[in-house]
């Protein structure tokens, strides 16, 4: 996996994402005892509205931001947006209101909205060798799974010697960083064949993917995986702390478990993914997933769940959601050209997060009213309509050229060549506009 670091510019694009990752982590950190200085018991509040427009920055704003760059440098806009987000970070640890929270952390997220599609549709430009491609995916997975890990250890050294407004300058470090990596080095930046209007640029990624089989099989994937993470994400603390009982300690030791599987995930799947095709892995990965969820309610129905079991079951929770989510990038490489790839990646930024932004108040509302065993029955449930989601619309031979005609281009298009029919993979464009049966 390591060896892709040979090459320059993926190495200093995987530093940039790294260092941007750590700065995240520890601001992340930092914003909740922000909340709590400013808000006392009601933080909890505020961190959930922050969350909250979060995801609506991210869902609202990526097609935009995907659609105003189009017809920019794209190592030019990774580094702007770097620089937006350092210079917000530099401004929380002066905020005396709650609402400043809120604005800042708006602008802070619809720059990350702009610049996680347009780095990920990066990659494959860098890498276009789909097993190298692979392999970075999986290693951009374990930066993040060891993020989630290495940040709050970082953070609790650091608060030892500084107070936690300094974390806040960390981040602004980090993202600074990020920039001067991002414009060390030279990478591909397609534009569009035509200029189009800003309506068509704006809708063009999301298009794309509908009409695609495969994108909406991760679609319905991408649902359940939200929903296995959600209930992880929002309510491991609940159930350690309160059904439990054990300490804040405990908290990370059940997280962890999650970390891991999702890390051993990630070894696993670049030489998986060379015997194995990604629907195959993928909708087990889901299964994978959906399955421990669903034997967790059980058990928690029948037995008290100790720290251990709850560990051991997030850990297959965790190795079934990285598995379904990290091979995506190689579904969105397939499905769009060079030029077309930040849109797509952007529409799958936007409609993965859109899943997100309803299931975590599902999930925090299902264990609030009802409970850990009915949250994680329900959220199971809701998993499981993803993986049939996935079943019904990513056809298993969707991979190959599909024999079809252009009744509509003259028999001299240098795309038909006098051929009433041809064949080839299909990617929506301006020839392919929706997906032709196969013969």
């Amino acid at each position: 996996m390591l060896s892709i670091l040979r090459n320059r510019t993926y190495r200093h694009l995987f530093a940039a994402q790294i260092v941007a990752l750590t700065g995240t982590g520890l601001a992340t950190i930092a914003l909740g005892l922000l909340a709590y200085d400013l808000a006392g018991y009601a933080a909890g509040m505020v961190l959930g509205t922050a969350l909250t427009i979060k995801m609506v920055a991210y869902v609202t704003i990526a097609p935009l931001a995907a659609a105003f760059a189009e017809q920019l440098d794209r190592r030019k806009v990774l580094v702007a947006l770097d620089l937006v987000r350092a210079a917000v970070a530099v401004c929380l640890p002066f905020v005396t209101e709650v609402w400043q929270v809120y604005v800042l952390i708006f602008v802070l997220q619809s720059a990350s909205a702009g610049f996680t599609p347009a780095f990920q549709a990066t990659i494959p430009d860098v890498l276009p060798d789909e097993q190298d491609y692979t392999k970075a995916l999986s290693l951009s997975r374990l930066a993040v799974d060891m993020e989630s890990l290495l940040s709050p250890m970082l953070a609790a050294v650091l608060l030892l010697l500084v107070s936690f407004d300094s974390l806040f300058w960390g981040t602004s470090i980090g993202f600074v960083a990020s920039a001067l990596l991002v414009v060390s080095v030279t990478f591909p930046s397609p534009k569009p064949k035509e200029r189009r209007g800003i309506y068509d640029r704006t809708t063009r990624g999301i298009r794309i993917y509908l009409k695609t089989p495969r994108l909406r099989g991760l679609l319905a994937l991408s649902w359940s995986a939200a929903a296995l993470s959600s209930m992880v994400i929002v309510n491991t603390v609940v159930i350690v702390r309160t059904d439990l009982g054990l300490s804040e300690s405990a908290v990370a030791v059940a997280l962890a478990g999650f970390g891991g599987g999702s890390m051993l995930a990630a070894f696993a799947l670049p030489p998986l993914l060379q015997k194995i095709e990604d629907r195959k892995v993928m909708l087990t990965g889901a299964a994978l997933g959906t399955a421990a969820m669903a034997i967790a309610a059980l058990l928690a129905a029948a037995i008290p769940v100790s720290l251990m079991l709850l560990t051991l079951i997030w850990a297959f929770v965790g190795f079934g959601y990285s598995t379904t989510l990290t091979p995506s990038g190689r579904l969105l490489t397939r499905s769009a050209h060079a030029e077309d790839r930040p849109a797509v990646f952007a529409a799958q930024f936007t409609l993965s997060h859109a899943c997100w932004l309803v299931l975590y108040p599902l999930a925090g509302w299902l264990m609030t009213s009802y409970g850990a065993t009915v949250a994680l029955a329900w959220m199971a449930t809701a998993a499981v309509f993803g993986v049939l989601g996935a079943l019904i619309a990513w056809p298993r031979t969707d991979h190959g050229p599909v024999q079809h005609d252009h009744p509509d281009l003259p028999k001299d298009h240098p795309h038909v060549a006098g051929s009433a029919t041809h064949e080839h993979p299909i990617i929506i464009d301006d020839l392919h506009p929706s997906y032709p049966r196969k013969s």
